[in-house]
Protein backbone atom coordinates (compact mmCIF):
# COMPACT_ATOMS: atom_id res chain seq x y z
CA UNK A 1 0.00 0.00 0.00
CA UNK A 2 1.42 3.12 -0.89
CA UNK A 3 0.75 6.23 1.11
CA UNK A 4 0.41 10.08 0.15
CA UNK A 5 2.80 12.77 2.05
CA UNK A 6 2.05 16.58 1.57
CA UNK A 7 4.99 17.90 -0.53
CA UNK A 8 6.53 20.97 1.19
CA UNK A 9 9.03 22.60 -0.46
CA UNK A 10 10.85 24.30 2.64
CA UNK A 11 11.68 21.31 3.87
CA UNK A 12 14.35 20.44 1.43
CA UNK A 13 15.79 23.77 2.33
CA UNK A 14 15.75 23.40 5.74
CA UNK A 15 17.43 20.23 6.18
CA UNK A 16 20.47 21.87 3.70
CA UNK A 17 20.02 24.83 6.53
CA UNK A 18 20.90 22.29 9.49
CA UNK A 19 23.82 20.48 7.17
CA UNK A 20 25.64 24.06 6.78
CA UNK A 21 25.03 24.71 9.77
CA UNK A 22 26.56 21.56 11.31
CA UNK A 23 29.40 22.31 8.68
CA UNK A 24 30.41 25.33 10.25
CA UNK A 25 30.23 24.58 13.44
CA UNK A 26 32.67 21.60 13.17
CA UNK A 27 35.15 24.06 11.56
CA UNK A 28 34.59 27.31 13.15
CA UNK A 29 34.08 26.73 17.43
CA UNK A 30 30.97 28.75 18.73
CA UNK A 31 32.02 32.13 20.22
CA UNK A 32 29.71 32.93 22.70
CA UNK A 33 29.50 35.53 25.22
CA UNK A 34 32.77 36.51 26.69
CA UNK A 35 34.58 33.77 24.77
CA UNK A 36 33.98 35.64 21.76
CA UNK A 37 36.38 38.29 22.82
CA UNK A 38 39.27 36.41 23.72
CA UNK A 39 39.49 33.87 21.22
CA UNK A 40 41.85 34.58 18.46
CA UNK A 41 45.67 35.50 17.16
CA UNK A 42 46.92 38.71 17.17
CA UNK A 43 47.89 39.42 13.33
CA UNK A 44 48.38 43.03 12.69
CA UNK A 45 46.96 44.58 9.75
CA UNK A 46 49.62 45.68 6.82
CA UNK A 47 49.20 47.96 4.25
CA UNK A 48 51.51 47.52 1.12
CA UNK A 49 52.49 50.45 -1.34
CA UNK A 50 54.81 50.48 -4.30
CA UNK A 51 56.10 53.10 -6.73
CA UNK A 52 58.68 53.10 -9.00
CA UNK A 53 61.20 53.63 -6.24
CA UNK A 54 60.24 52.18 -3.34
CA UNK A 55 58.22 49.41 -1.58
CA UNK A 56 56.87 50.12 1.57
CA UNK A 57 54.75 48.56 4.20
CA UNK A 58 53.02 49.79 7.33
CA UNK A 59 52.08 47.14 9.78
CA UNK A 60 50.20 47.90 12.76
CA UNK A 61 51.53 47.57 15.94
CA UNK A 62 50.11 49.76 18.62
CA UNK A 63 51.28 49.18 22.30
CA UNK A 64 54.03 46.94 20.82
CA UNK A 65 57.38 47.87 22.18
CA UNK A 66 59.65 48.63 18.96
CA UNK A 67 62.61 46.35 20.46
CA UNK A 68 59.93 43.55 20.48
CA UNK A 69 59.41 43.66 17.27
CA UNK A 70 61.87 41.34 14.85
CA UNK A 71 62.45 41.82 11.09
CA UNK A 72 64.41 39.79 9.03
CA UNK A 73 65.41 39.26 4.94
CA UNK A 74 66.32 35.38 4.19
CA UNK A 75 66.55 35.33 0.51
CA UNK A 76 63.99 37.25 -0.86
CA UNK A 77 61.52 36.94 2.31
CA UNK A 78 60.33 39.34 4.40
CA UNK A 79 59.71 38.43 7.84
CA UNK A 80 58.28 40.81 10.65
CA UNK A 81 57.82 38.85 13.92
CA UNK A 82 56.71 40.01 17.22
CA UNK A 83 55.25 39.32 20.52
CA UNK A 84 52.37 41.70 22.38
CA UNK A 85 52.44 41.19 25.97
CA UNK A 86 50.08 42.39 28.88
CA UNK A 87 50.85 44.19 31.84
CA UNK A 88 50.19 42.33 34.50
CA UNK A 89 47.98 44.34 36.89
CA UNK A 90 49.26 43.72 40.44
CA UNK A 91 46.61 43.10 43.32
CA UNK A 92 43.24 41.74 44.18
CA UNK A 93 41.40 43.86 41.45
CA UNK A 94 42.09 42.43 37.99
CA UNK A 95 40.91 42.87 34.42
CA UNK A 96 36.73 42.19 34.32
CA UNK A 97 37.16 42.42 30.72
CA UNK A 98 40.00 42.55 28.07
CA UNK A 99 39.15 43.20 24.66
CA UNK A 100 43.13 43.62 22.88
CA UNK A 101 44.69 40.24 21.28
CA UNK A 102 48.10 39.18 23.22
CA UNK A 103 50.52 36.73 21.99
CA UNK A 104 52.66 36.19 18.95
CA UNK A 105 52.80 36.76 15.59
CA UNK A 106 54.16 36.71 11.86
CA UNK A 107 53.90 37.53 8.57
CA UNK A 108 55.97 36.73 5.71
CA UNK A 109 55.91 39.15 2.43
CA UNK A 110 58.17 37.11 -0.59
CA UNK A 111 59.80 40.13 -2.33
CA UNK A 112 60.42 40.54 -6.23
CA UNK A 113 64.60 40.32 -7.12
CA UNK A 114 64.87 44.25 -8.23
CA UNK A 115 64.97 45.07 -4.35
CA UNK A 116 67.99 46.82 -2.89
CA UNK A 117 68.72 44.23 0.32
CA UNK A 118 70.89 46.07 1.97
CA UNK A 119 69.46 49.12 2.33
CA UNK A 120 66.22 48.23 3.66
CA UNK A 121 64.77 50.43 6.43
CA UNK A 122 62.70 49.96 9.46
CA UNK A 123 60.77 52.49 11.91
CA UNK A 124 58.37 52.47 14.70
CA UNK A 125 56.32 55.29 14.92
CA UNK A 126 52.89 55.84 17.25
CA UNK A 127 52.06 52.42 16.94
CA UNK A 128 52.84 51.61 13.05
CA UNK A 129 56.00 49.80 12.25
CA UNK A 130 57.17 51.34 8.40
CA UNK A 131 59.66 49.25 6.46
CA UNK A 132 61.02 50.66 3.35
CA UNK A 133 62.32 48.41 0.87
CA UNK A 134 64.35 50.76 -2.13
CA UNK A 135 64.14 48.97 -5.91
CA UNK A 136 67.34 48.88 -7.94
CA UNK A 137 66.65 51.05 -11.13
CA UNK A 138 65.69 49.32 -13.71
CA UNK A 139 67.14 49.58 -17.41
CA UNK A 140 65.37 51.25 -19.62
CA UNK A 141 64.98 48.90 -22.88
CA UNK A 142 66.52 51.38 -25.56
CA UNK A 143 66.26 51.06 -29.62
CA UNK A 144 68.39 49.66 -31.80
CA UNK A 145 68.41 50.57 -35.50
CA UNK A 146 69.05 47.89 -38.07
CA UNK A 147 71.41 48.71 -40.99
CA UNK A 148 70.19 48.42 -44.07
CA UNK A 149 72.40 47.15 -46.84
Amino acid sequence: MTMLTRWDPFRELSVLQDRMNRLFQDFAPRATGEEGLTAGNFVPPVDIYEDEHNITLKVEVPGLDPKDVDVRLEGNTLTIKGERKFEKKEGSAGYERLERFEGSFQRQFVLPDNVKADEIKARHNNGVLEVAIPKQAQALPRRINVDVN
